[in-house]
C-alpha cells in the first residue's frame, strides 16, 4: 500500500470511475474533485479525459482545473495525463475548433496521417521504450497497451519522449517533462501492465513529501 492520496480531476469529460478503480487497485487513495483546495492537498494528480480537445480545454478553464493543474506541476508534485488528458498537457491542438492546451510539455496535437490505416488508432499496440522512467518500471519492451485516438502529439522534444508506438509512423505514446508525465493509451484498459503503471505512479506520489509537510 503506497498510502498516497491521488486527486482525479473532474472537469466533466473524464473516464473517472475506471481511473478511480485503477488507483484503488494500486493501493492509493483516490479523490475525485474539481475543488482547488481538495486537489492541492493531494500527493499526486491525474488528468483523465475522453472526447474532443476544444471542448475539454474549455471545460478545464471554466471549472478552474487548468489553473489547479499548472500550479500543481509548478510545485514539483507528480501529475499524470491519460489519453485526452495527456493531449491537454501540450501547447495546442488543431482538432475541431482547435484550442490551447496547458503547455506543460512542449508540442502540438495533430490529426493522425496513418498512410491508409484506419483512423482512429484503436486497439492494442506495442510500446518501444526510448528511455527509462519510473512510470514504466517493470514494463517490458514491446508491452501491449490499449489505444483509442485520432490525434497524436508532434514536435515533442526528444528529451521528453519516454516511449513510442508505431501506427502509420512513429507516435509518441509516453511523454514527460519535469514532474509531468502522460500516456496516449489508457493504462486502466491495458490489463496487468496498465495497472502496473498506476502502481508506479502511486509509488512516485508516495515518495513526495505531503503538502502539509512542505508548509
Amino acid at each position: 500500500m503506497s498510502g498516497a492520496r491521488i486527486g482525479v480531476c473532474d472537469y466533466g469529460v473524464g473516464n473517472l470511475r475506471s481511473v478511480e478503480r485503477a488507483v484503488l487497485d494500486a493501493g492509493a487513495r483516490a479523490v475525485i474533485s474539481d475543488d482547488a483546495g481538495i486537489l492541492d492537498a493531494c500527493d499526486g494528480l491525474i488528468l483523465p479525459g475522453v472526447g474532443a480537445f476544444a471542448a475539454a480545454s474549455a471545460r478545464l478553464r471554466q471549472r478552474g482545473v487548468a489553473d489547479i493543474a499548472v500550479a500543481f506541476a509548478a510545485s514539483g508534485r507528480p501529475l499524470l495525463g491519460v489519453c485526452l488528458g495527456y493531449q491537454l498537457l501540450f501547447d495546442d491542438s488543431d482538432e475541431g475548433a482547435g484550442g490551447a492546451g496547458l503547455g506543460l510539455i512542449h508540442g502540438s496535437v495533430r490529426r493522425i496521417d496513418a498512410g491508409g490505416l484506419k483512423v482512429p488508432h484503436m486497439g492494442w499496440n506495442t510500446l518501444s521504450l526510448r528511455r527509462r522512467h519510473p512510470l514504466l518500471d517493470g514494463i517490458a519492451e514491446g508491452a501491449f497497451m490499449y489505444f483509442v485516438h485520432s490525434y497524436s502529439a508532434v514536435g515533442v522534444d526528444d528529451a521528453d519522449v519516454v516511449a513510442t508506438t508505431e501506427y502509420g509512423g512513429r507516435r509518441v505514446a509516453v511523454a514527460q517533462h519535469g514532474s509531468v508525465v502522460g500516456t496516449q493509451f489508457h493504462p486502466e484498459k491495458s490489463g496487468r501492465d496498465g495497472l502496473r503503471i498506476y502502481a508506479n505512479f502511486a509509488a512516485l506520489c508516495a515518495r513526495r513529501p505531503s503538502p502539509a509537510a512542505m508548509a
